[in-house]
């Protein structure tokens, strides 16, 4: 398969319409653009092709609300680390969708697959983790080029939501993904446009 500019140029366009996003409309999303994310997922790279991502999606509304109630006790606490000049700009932030994403996804990672039979993680286990991370992009990009928004909600504490979900012991909690049709189109970051912290050019350094 040879690929050309316009193909690059697509990528391109995906990759910069990409942004993690915390306003959604309450559209449900149709359960065919749903299994293209989860075949994105499995697309992805792995180590050891372990394929260690484990992907529970939540409907239970009981569920939702005590996930709700984390991330506002986690961002509570959060605000009170900054110093008071700067805590009123945190609390202006919207850092989550969790109110009006239709579909809300817990990610996992299992820490000890039998797939893969340990190939490629005896030195660096995080690997595992990195692979999840990985999957989870896929997923974002497939869902931007469905025209859907997909939030990464980081403000929660990993062992409540293993123990809300009641995962086996050997999956640690990665991301909390909020999916939806986003209330509006900005290719411009959202701390960005909120003069928290601007973009900045990646550092490839010489060697």
């Amino acid at each position: 398969m040879q690929f050309s500019d316009r193909d690059l140029d697509q990528l391109m366009t995906l990759l910069k319409w990409r942004r993690d996003t915390r306003h959604f409309r309450p559209d449900p999303v149709p359960e065919t653009a749903l299994a293209r994310l989860a075949e994105a997922m499995s697309l992805s790279p792995s180590v050891g092709n372990a394929r260690p991502w484990r992907v529970l999606r939540v409907r239970d509304p009981r569920v939702r609300n005590e996930v709700r109630a984390i991330f506002e006790a986690c961002n509570a606490e959060a605000a009170r680390r900054y110093p008071a000049d700067r805590r009123a700009d945190y609390e202006r932030l919207k850092l989550a969708g969790l109110d009006v994403a239709p579909v809300q996804l817990a990610v996992f990672t299992h820490t000890d697959p039998a797939a893969g039979h340990g190939l490629g993680r005896q030195t660096m286990p995080e690997t595992l983790a990195q692979s999840t991370a990985m999957a989870i992009h896929a997923l974002w990009l497939a869902a931007r080029a469905q025209n859907l928004g997909v939030g990464m909600v980081s403000i929660l504490e990993p062992d409540r939501i293993e123990r809300l979900l009641e995962v086996p012991g050997d999956w640690r909690f990665t991301a909390w993904l909020c999916v939806g049709y986003p209330e509006f189109d900005d290719d411009l970051p959202l701390l960005h446009r909120a003069q928290w912290q601007e973009n900045a050019e990646s550092a490839w350094i010489e060697r």
